[in-house]
């Protein structure tokens, strides 16, 4: 079977990550790919959504190449099993004078366990406005997540330094192993690759700017209810996560992720975020997660 033209890297672990979105070609409109190694023991959302976006795009036929992915919108069904191959296939619904769109439905074994809808747009003139970028200590003056697990000397570590290809600067101070020193529903990240880019399309760098922001979006409903990453009796799982491209986004420069929790209810938390780059407001998610835990107040 041949495999998705995808670009290529020495450097890990961005090489593992850009293997994930090189999937075979089982035949038009279904592709196969592999998983990452996790230290939840199951498939990382982020790596199935990118790859969604990679076997949306690769049915966009040639008269249709200009057109650029502008939106998705996923639902994340079952957790997916880490040693069986995800299964993508895309249903064309629509080729439009503007617009293209695609349905993507992702499983294993026969079971689903993420649905999307992708959008992409001709490249057109209009009306144009965008949220200001706001103020932050630069990246390089904040501790690097990178450098953190690296310095970890257990199996979490040593997993998250061998196969997270994003590196985050926290303006506020990481929460991996701890509550932040006061709860608040709003938080700014800094994050990049990890590993230069090799030359790749544009739609590349958005693919895996949904593999980066899925590790990351919830962090402000934690936040709020002084929870951290690693809390005791804490289960957090991703139910639908939407993206908006606004312009063009390079993953291998720093990027600005300002982050807020409007809500929470029923074991359920939303978060808003806007990305910004170069002082361009570049693209804008929100996820509602599954957050469940005892010792939560609210």
């Amino acid at each position: 079977m041949p495999y998705l033209p995808v670009p290529e890297t020495n450097d890990e672990p961005l090489s593992s990550v850009l293997r994930t979105l090189k999937m075979k070609e089982r035949e038009p409109g279904s592709y196969e790919g592999t998983n990452l190694n996790q230290v939840s023991g199951r498939v990382y959302g982020g790596q199935v959504f990118a790859q969604a976006v990679v076997a949306a795009h690769a049915t966009v036929a040639d008269e249709y190449l200009g057109r650029q992915i502008h939106s998705i919108t996923a639902a994340f069904l079952r957790p997916g099993k880490l040693d069986v191959p995800t299964q993508l296939d895309v249903e064309e619904v629509l080729d439009g004078r503007s617009f293209s769109t695609r349905r993507v439905h992702a499983s294993q074994n026969g079971k689903t366990i993420l649905t999307a809808r992708a959008s992409f747009q001709e490249v057109q003139d209009g009306m144009e406005h965008e949220t200001p970028m706001p103020d932050a200590p630069a990246p390089e003056s904040l501790p690097s997540s990178a450098d953190y697990f690296a310095n970890m000397d257990n199996p979490v570590g040593r997993i998250m330094n061998s196969t997270n290809a994003t590196d985050l600067r926290h303006v506020d101070g990481p929460i991996w192993v701890k509550p932040a020193s006061a709860r608040t529903d709003r938080t700014l990240i800094w994050f990049r690759l990890r590993n230069p880019m090799p030359e790749a399309s544009q739609f590349m760098h958005r693919a895996l700017l949904a593999y980066s922001t899925d590790q990351f979006m919830l962090e402000p409903v934690l936040r709020r209810h002084g929870l951290f990453w690693m809390s005791p009796n804490l289960s957090l799982a991703t139910l639908d996560h939407s993206i908006w491209w606004h312009r063009d986004v390079n993953m291998s420069n720093w990027i600005l992720a300002e982050l807020t929790s409007p809500s929470a209810q029923g074991g359920r938390g939303l978060s808003l975020a806007r990305f910004f780059q170069d002082g361009k407001h570049v693209a804008t998610m929100s996820q509602e997660g599954m957050v469940r835990s005892r010792s939560a107040a609210a």
